[in-house]
C-alpha cells in the first residue's frame, strides 16, 4: 500500500525472520481503529467499559510478570562499552542481534504482523522524525495510534527517503528470561521482545523519543529531554514557556496540567507536553521546543479531582486504561482516586476484589493512555512546527531537608551542574528504605542513549551556541518540617513559584544570593490566600550549610563514576560549590 522501497524491503526482511501468518499495513484511520478495537474486544485483549459513562474507553490487563519498564533488561548496543557509558547496560551489537534474533525467529507464527508508520512531532516540522514499528499486539497498535501521529501522515513525511527508525517488537511468550529491549543508536534501530507493557513496547516513546533521539541530538546539535513543556500566560496576555525535568513521583504530570489557583485571576497555564521535549536552537539564538508526542501515557494511582482535575477530565472518554479496578458498573477505580471505592469489583488481575481485603485493587504502575487533544488546557501552540521558545529550564526533586523551594543557577554552566547532580529521596511507596537519595541527572538516567559524561559535554556546548540561553532553576515541592509535614501546599499553588521564575527571566524581580544559587526574598512571592507564616517562608528558602556539605560530598561520590568523561567545567563547579558552602 505504501511505495517506499526501503520500508518495504525492511518489512519483508523482518517478516522472513518472525514468520507471521499475515502482514497488516496500517493507515491510521478511524475505521481501522474501530475494527482493531472490536477484534481485541472479541479476543479479550481489551474489555469494554460502560460506553454511556465512559464513551470510547476500554480496559487492558497485562501479564502479572509484565507491569513496568525493565531497566535491567534494557540495553544500549554501541560498538564499545565506553560509548554507552557507566550508567547504561551495554551489549555488543552483534551479540544483541544474535541473541534476540533467535527469540524473534518464528515468533509471529499464527499471528499478524502490524506495520505501524508513525511520526514523532508535527507534520512538516524540521524537528519531526519517522519510525516504523512492527508488532504482533493490537494493544500496541491502539496505544501508538493515541501516542503518535500514526499511518499515512508518517509515510508522507518520509517520502521516498530511508531515514526512519526501525522498530521490531514481539510479545513472544512474555518470559522474563527471554525479555530484552535493545537500542542500536548507530543503526537507528530498536528491538523489543518478550513484553507487552507500554514503556517497553511503545517504541516511539522512551525508546525512540529519548534513548535514540538523545544520541541523534548529540550528533546533530539538539537536545532530546525527559521534560514537560508548559506556557504560563499572565492577565496581559504575555506567555512564557518553561521546560521542566523531574524524576518519578515528583509531580511532573501535575505540573504539566496545572490549574491556576483562584487567587490568580487572569492567569492561564497551557499544556504543550507532559513528558518529552525536543529542543533546537532557533535563528534568533533562543532554544525552541516541541513535544513529539500526540498523547499522554500517565500513571493512574493518586490521580484524582483534588490532585489533578484536568487529568481526570481528559480521561473520561477515548482512553485506554491498563491494570486498574473494574467496577460492577463497567467503570474503573484506583487507589487515590477518591474516598468511595466500589464495594466490590475485579482487581487488575481480573480477580474478585473488595476494599476490605486489604490488598490494592489497581497495580502500582497502572496507566492511562489518552489523546493530547482531550487536555482541557492544551496550548494552541502544541503542534506548531516551529515549536515554542523556552525561557526557563527547571529541574526538580523530592528532598525533605536539603533543597529550598526554588533557586536559580548562577549561569548556564552552573545550571548544567545543578541538573547533573539532581536527586530525589525514595518514599515508602517505592522502597522499604525511606529517604535514600537517588541521583538522576536531568531525570535522564534511564533514558540517555549514550555515555552520560558526553551528554554533559553536549549540554555545555549547547549553552555556548545560544545567544539567549534559558535561565536554569531547581524546585523542591517536598520540603518538610520537623514533624514530617510538607511546608508548601503544592499542586495549583506551584504557579506562584513559576511566576517568580518567569519574573526572574524577565528581569522584573530581585533575588538573594546564596552559596547554591539565587533564592527569593521573603516578600517576593504573592502569597495571597495562603495561610503561611513568615517563619515557614523563611524555612522554605533556608540553606543549611552542614546539610549542604554532606550533599556536596555525596555529589562528588556520584560524579566519580564518570571518570575522565566528566567535563572540566563540572569539576570546577563542584569545587566552587564546596568552597562557597564552607565559607562563613
Amino acid at each position: 500500500m505504501y511505495k517506499n522501497k526501503a520500508v518495504q524491503e525492511w518489512v519483508e526482511e523482518m517478516a522472513r525472520l518472525t514468520k507471521p501468518d499475515k502482514i497488516c499495513w496500517l493507515e491510521g484511520t478511524e475505521e481501522e481503529r474501530q475494527r482493531l478495537t472490536e477484534e481485541a474486544l472479541a479476543t479479550g485483549e481489551l474489555i469494554q467499559l460502560d460506553q454511556g459513562k465512559m464513551p470510547g474507553c476500554v480496559l487492558h490487563r497485562t501479564a502479572v510478570n509484565d507491569v513496568a519498564r525493565v531497566e535491567h533488561l534494557t540495553f544500549i548496543c554501541t560498538p564499545t562499552r565506553e560509548e554507552a557509558g557507566p550508567t547504561n547496560n551495554w551489549m555488543a551489537p552483534a551479540e544483541a542481534y544474535s541473541k534476540l534474533g533467535k527469540i524473534f525467529d518464528g515468533s509471529m507464527r499464527g499471528r499478524v504482523m502490524y506495520v505501524i508508520p508513525y511520526l514523532m512531532g508535527p507534520p512538516g516540522s524540521s524537528f519531526s522524525r519517522v519510525g516504523i514499528e512492527l508488532t504482533d499486539s493490537i494493544y500496541v497498535v491502539l496505544n501508538m495510534g493515541i501516542m503518535t501521529r500514526m499511518g499515512r501522515v508518517a509515510m508522507e513525511h518520509l517520502g521516498d527517503g530511508d531515514d526512519f527508525n526501525r522498530g521490531l517488537h514481539c510479545t513472544a511468550d512474555k518470559d522474563p528470561d527471554r525479555r530484552f529491549i535493545c537500542h542500536f543508536p548507530q543503526d537507528n534501530t530498536i528491538w523489543s521482545v518478550g513484553s507487552g507493557y507500554g514503556g517497553n513496547v511503545l517504541l516511539g516513546k522512551k525508546c525512540l523519543a529519548l534513548r535514540i533521539a538523545s544520541y541523534m541530538g548529540r550528533h546533530e546539535g539538539w537536545l532530546a529531554e525527559h521534560m514537560l513543556i508548559v506556557g504560563v500566560e499572565d492577565p496581559e496576555g504575555n506567555v512564557a514557556y518553561i521546560a521542566a525535568a523531574f524524576p518519578s513521583a515528583c509531580g511532573k504530570t501535575n505540573l504539566a496540567l496545572l490549574r491556576p489557583p483562584e487567587t490568580f485571576p487572569g492567569y492561564k497555564v497551557w499544556t504543550v507536553g507532559d513528558d518529552i521535549a525536543w529542543m533546537r536552537i532557533g535563528e534568533d539564538g533562543r532554544l525552541w521546543a516541541i513535544n513529539p508526542e500526540a498523547g499522554i501515557f500517565g500513571v493512574v494511582p493518586g490521580t484524582s479531582y483534588k490532585t489533578n482535575p484536568n487529568a481526570m477530565q481528559m480521561i473520561q472518554k477515548d482512553t485506554i486504561f491498563t491494570n486498574v479496578v473494574l467496577t460492577p458498573e463497567g467503570t474503573v477505580w484506583w487507589e487515590g482516586m477518591d474516598d468511595n471505592p466500589p464495594k466490590h469489583g475485579f482487581d487488575w488481575q481480573g480477580r474478585p476484589w473488595a476494599p476490605e481485603s486489604g490488598k490494592p485493587g489497581a497495580q502500582a504502575n497502572s496507566r492511562f493512555t489518552t489523546p493530547l487533544r482531550q487536555v482541557p488546557t492544551l496550548s494552541p501552540e502544541w503542534d506548531n512546527p516551529q515549536g515554542v521558545p523556552i525561557s526557563a529550564i527547571v529541574f526538580g526533586g523530592r528532598r525533605a531537608k536539603v533543597a529550598p523551594l526554588v533557586y536559580e543557577s548562577f549561569n548556564w554552566e552552573h545550571g548544567v551542574y545543578v541538573g547533573a547532580t539532581m536527586a530525589s529521596e525514595t518514599t515508602a511507596a517505592a522502597t522499604h528504605d525511606v529517604g535514600v537519595v537517588r541521583r538522576d541527572p536531568m531525570a535522564m538516567l534511564p533514558f540517555c542513549g549514550y555515555n552520560m559524561g558526553q551528554y554533559f559535554h553536549h549540554w555545555l556546548e549547547m549553552g555556548r551556541r545560544m545567544e539567549k540561553p534559558p535561565q536554569i532553576f531547581h524546585v523542591n515541592w517536598f520540603r518538610q518540617n520537623g514533624d514530617g509535614g510538607y511546608l508548601w501546599p503544592g499542586y495549583g499553588e506551584n504557579l506562584r513559584v513559576l511566576k517568580w521564575i518567569i519574573d526572574r527571566c524577565r528581569g522584573k524581580i530581585g533575588a538573594r544570593e546564596t552559596p547554591i544559587g539565587y533564592v527569593p526574598h521573603a516578600n517576593d512571592f504573592d502569597l495571597s490566600g495562603l495561610n503561611l507564616t513568615p517563619a515557614v517562608i523563611q524555612e522554605l528558602s533556608k540553606i543549611d550549610r552542614e546539610a549542604w556539605q554532606e550533599e556536596w560530598r555525596a555529589q562528588g561520590e556520584f560524579l566519580k563514576k564518570f571518570g575522565d568523561d566528566l567535563p572540566a567545567e563540572l569539576r570546577r563547579e563542584y569545587q566552587s560549590l564546596g568552597e562557597r558552602i564552607k565559607m562563613e
